[in-house]
């Protein structure tokens, strides 16, 4: 009996371990994509833009994290309200992303670790980034749905991106009395000034 209850755990942690190096495939190629792009001194900072914009789109789960970021005034929202919002976030997202890559300069990066998290039913993928002054982690956090594979989240320094822009937006919302359409002009006109910046 042992040996049986053996074999089906190992066969769980062999399982396990194919299905994150599955994830780990498919962020790499994510990544490259991104990084092929900035790499082609022929495309426009617009065109590297739209690039990343893409990637946000299709492979991080937006409208989850941008309701989580939004807090109490999703709730209060209509709507149309929250699909205009998600629009919002999903392109400010991509904007924080493009100004990280503004400072890309060749560095490489090596996907050192990966392991199933079965209590939050996520994949934790550790990216190593190296540079000439040294090297940082960054941990991504993976979750399929309808046989897909979504960012829920990114980790800097054991820090989270979510969190953080929980945070950032609660005090934003907050001087609008927490009404998601105000909101949506002041994310609107930031992105408008983001895109002038990312792209000139």
């Amino acid at each position: 009996m042992r040996f049986y209850l053996f074999i089906f755990i190992f066969i769980i942690f062999i399982s396990k371990n194919l299905y994150s190096d599955e994830i780990s495939t498919w962020l790499k190629g994510e990544i490259d994509i991104i990084l092929e792009a900035y790499k082609n001194q022929n495309l426009s900072n617009e065109n590297k833009f739209l690039i990343i914009e893409k990637t946000i789109n299709n492979n991080f789960a937006g409208t989850g994290i941008a309701k989580f970021v939004a807090g109490k005034a999703w709730k209060k929202s209509d709507k149309n309200t929250k699909k205009i919002y998600i629009d919002n976030f999903k392109r400010h997202l991509a904007f924080n992303i493009a100004s990280l890559m503004q400072g890309y300069s060749g560095q490489t990066y090596e996907l050192t670790k990966s392991k199933y998290d079965n209590k939050n039913q996520v994949t934790l993928v550790d990216m190593e980034i190296f540079s000439e002054t040294g090297s940082v982690v960054v941990t991504w956090r993976v979750k399929e749905s309808k046989d897909r594979f979504f960012v829920i989240d990114l980790l800097v320094a054991d820090i989270s991106l979510v969190v953080t822009k929980r945070s950032e937006f609660n005090s934003m919302l907050k001087k609008v009395d927490n009404d998601l359409s105000k909101f949506n002009e002041v994310l609107s006109d930031q992105n408008k000034i983001s895109y002038q910046i990312i792209t000139e």
